[in-house]
């Protein structure tokens, strides 16, 4: 079962203003626990895409090595690379 946390956020000025204007009647959002949770969402998905481009790339990179520069390795090598 999901945890639920209660969490409380100031925001004044240009970024409450800003919240205003995205919440109610006139925004995209109900209210700002909805618009919370949604940039909270987009974020989490910015950071997996992120981390995502950043394995691909190496994997790119690893698969266009030439043969003769790979070595072999063992689980244990890997590991203890992976620690540093």
């Amino acid at each position: 079962m999901a945890r639920t946390t209660t969490m409380t956020v100031r925001v004044s000025g240009a970024l409450s203003d800003f919240v205003a204007a995205n919440v109610g009647e006139t925004g995209s959002y109900e209210n700002v626990s909805e618009y919370i949770r949604d940039l909270i969402r987009r974020d989490k998905e910015r950071a997996e895409k992120e981390a995502f481009d950043l394995l691909k790339a190496e994997l790119t990179r690893a698969f266009a090595a030439p043969e003769q520069s790979y070595q072999p390795l063992t689980a244990a090598d890997v590991i203890a690379r992976n620690k540093v």
